[in-house]
């Protein structure tokens, strides 16, 4: 594992021992705690400002919550991710077995975050009775990919950075759920942003061919560093995103450009005061 920092930087807040199991699983519950509440923040800011919010039934109130946190959790991924693919010296040396501090702390946050992806989807395709295969399978193998990253101290940490710098998306896609709820789909803001959040979506794809460069140059050094089953585990994942899920996201998020409906939520309606309508299509009310 490389010394990440030393000298003038032991104090920092990265200058952990993350050899010792302790240290991992406090910051993976650190994680789970920061990004719960966030959900729960959410939450209470939405209904104190919101009456829109306060207009949708629990299990939308649920999935905008989930929005918010993901939004946060991806811009905390853009910054790590973008610093280790452009600017660390030492990932740029080193995309196989290369470590840092401020990595381990990133990865391990992460880790917490997704633990709370998994026990919120689970959570609520129980109370509401749904089922997203495509969300509960990207889920677990998010979740997987980075507990064997736990597991393993000699894990690099490249791989697993490109992995959260995929997030870029979320907080796009945030605004756009949010914006499209509270009747402002029409606005050149939403358009805007739903544009960026669809170029966003080719990046994830270039990302994940540079991801798949980088593994197949250093296949055998790679799976050695991981091991077999985290190996499986990782490209299950990475395969899935590159072959099913990155397009099918994309397709959908161009068609929503042109149609702007909730597809998440297309069989349902908005109820906001006197009015109601299917979601997607404006309403009025005062305040949003």
């Amino acid at each position: 594992m490389n010394p990440a920092r030393d000298g003038a930087t032991s104090r920092s807040m990265f200058d952990w021992d993350y050899v010792l199991w302790e240290v991992r699983l406090k910051l993976v519950a650190a994680g789970f705690f920061i990004y719960l509440g966030i959900f729960l923040l959410s939450h209470l800011l939405s209904s104190w400002i919101s009456s829109s919010y306060c207009s949708l039934p629990a299990k939308e109130k649920v999935f905008w919550n989930l929005a918010v946190t993901r939004g946060v959790f991806g811009i905390q991924s853009c910054v790590s991710g973008f610093w280790a693919l452009l600017l660390d010296p030492v990932f740029q040396a080193d995309k196989v077995y290369s470590q840092q501090n401020w990595s381990w702390f990133n990865c391990l946050i992460a880790s917490g975050f997704f633990l709370l992806e998994n026990v919120a989807v689970h959570l609520s395709n129980l109370i509401f009775r749904t089922f997203d295969l495509f969300l509960v399978a990207h889920h677990f193998l998010a979740f997987g990919g980075f507990f064997g990253l736990i597991a393993n101290v000699k894990s690099g940490h490249y791989i697993p950075l490109m992995g959260m710098l995929l997030e870029m998306s979320t907080p796009f896609t945030c605004i756009s759920w949010m914006l499209l709820k509270v009747g402002w789909a029409n606005t050149t803001f939403w358009k805007a942003n739903q544009w960026l959040m669809i170029h966003m979506f080719h990046c994830r794809m270039m990302l994940t061919y540079h991801m798949w460069w980088v593994s197949i140059s250093n296949w055998n050094a790679i799976v050695e560093n991981l091991g077999l089953l985290h190996s499986v585990v990782v490209f299950t994942g990475l395969g899935g995103v590159t072959v099913i899920l990155n397009p099918y996201w994309m397709y959908k998020k161009t068609q929503q450009l042109l149609s702007p409906v909730d597809w998440n939520f297309a069989n349902t309606t908005v109820k906001n005061g006197s009015s109601e309508k299917l979601n997607g299509e404006t309403f009025r009310k005062k305040g949003m």
